[in-house]
């Protein structure tokens, strides 16, 4: 479509003086309207023509001008009658950012043959122009989006599907944010999704959140019951998925079908809770219900009842010797120094643990001695 603007006219009625109180122009009576001029009738003819290539074509008719009447970089005054952003700007009575917006808008359409270089445009010339929509993708109102970071707001806004001027806006204004994230709790999780989504690809801001979570006792609190309802919800799944479950020594056995089913039907209760809701007591419900059924299971079957104990006295043992490994004096040159951080509760602890592990040896001891009714006195 070949369009050309030109600026409307000043209305010629503006000019003329004012008539007297209680008559209009040339002697028409209050409330009569006057009968259109010849130039009236032609300056309206034109404001509707440049409101309805406007409408067609949106900001290119402006970024036609702009192309056609500004030089390119690179381009002396002598070489081209156009003139520099700065020239044009003065007698358009506005900034040069402003032209220049429009400028670089017009060099991507460009390099995306939407439009002609512009080279191949002189001044006055017309040339067929996109339709209006298509302009909002190459042209920002604001001059931020020139730089590095407003080219990677405008990049994510327009992923997300919203003109990148909106996303412009609210990046420049971050205590509008600000208060926007406290007084409106749809904004706060908007901007909370925002910021997980960032994480993965933000190191410095991953790390600062987590300074941040540390520093707070209320934070670290909930982040403490978050993660033990986790641990909880997922000893819950592997039920479910690998029809495996720990038992309380650390024991992996086979889940029977009522455990399984019993874990099932807690965890599409903790599956469909609304975002919102609060999964804590779902998942202590959950987790205490199938550990009873483990508990069961162990006790109903008297050899994975005896393997249980001797798990769980093997995983004590194994806790037991890398405490008693660190029972050393070491470090200790002398009986002097030894003297000095000795406490009388000290030795009396030891002996104690002493006298436990003794009678813990002397019953394995005992273990390993078959009962006289066994003994074959002809073996």
């Amino acid at each position: 479509m070949t369009v050309a603007i030109v600026p409307p006219q000043e209305d010629a009625a503006s000019q003329e003086t004012a008539s007297p109180e209680g008559t209009s122009h040339e002697g028409t009576p209050p409330g009569t309207a006057a009968a259109p001029t010849a130039d009236a009738a032609a300056l309206v003819a034109e404001d509707a023509r440049d409101f309805g290539a406007y409408a067609r074509t949106g900001g290119w008719a402006f970024g036609l001008k702009v192309a056609r009447s500004v030089r390119p970089g690179g381009q002396s005054a002598g070489e081209t009658p156009k003139i520099s952003a700065k020239e044009f700007a003065e007698l358009a009575g506005c900034s040069a950012d402003r032209v220049m917006r429009y400028y670089k808008a017009w060099d991507k359409a460009a390099d995306d043959g939407m439009v002609p270089h512009f080279e191949a445009l002189s001044p006055g010339m017309d040339v067929e122009l996109p339709d209006a929509d298509i302009w909002l993708s190459y042209y920002s109102a604001r001059s931020s989006a020139l730089s590095q970071r407003g080219e990677a707001i405008s990049e994510a806004a327009e992923a997300e599907g919203i003109r990148p001027t909106k996303a412009l806006e609210v990046a420049e204004n971050p205590t509008a944010l600000r208060a926007a994230i406290l007084a409106d709790p749809g904004t706060a999780e908007a901007a909370r999704k925002a910021l997980m989504d960032r994480l993965d690809e933000d190191p410095a801001l991953r790390t600062e959140l987590v300074r941040d979570i540390v520093r707070t006792d209320d934070l670290k609190k909930a982040v403490a019951a978050e993660a033990k309802a986790g641990d909880r919800v997922e000893y819950v799944r592997q039920i479910v998925e690998k029809g495996q479950v720990k038992t309380p020594a650390g024991q992996m056995i086979d889940a029977s079908a009522e455990l399984r089913e019993e874990a099932e039907r807690h965890l599409s209760l903790i599956d469909e809770l609304d975002d919102g809701e609060e999964s804590g007591e779902w998942a202590r419900e959950a987790y205490d219900t199938v550990r009873d059924l483990v508990a069961q299971t162990v006790q109903s079957d008297p050899e994975l009842r005896v393997q249980e104990r001797r798990a769980k006295f093997y995983s004590s043992l194994q806790k037991a010797t890398k405490v008693f490994e660190e029972l050393t004096f070491d470090d200790v040159d002398t009986a002097e120094d030894i003297r000095d951080i000795y406490e009388d509760d000290m030795l009396k602890r030891l002996e104690d643990l002493q006298q436990a592990i003794g009678a813990c040896i002397t019953a394995l001891q005992s273990a390993t001695v078959r009962p006289e009714a066994d003994h074959d006195p002809r073996s």
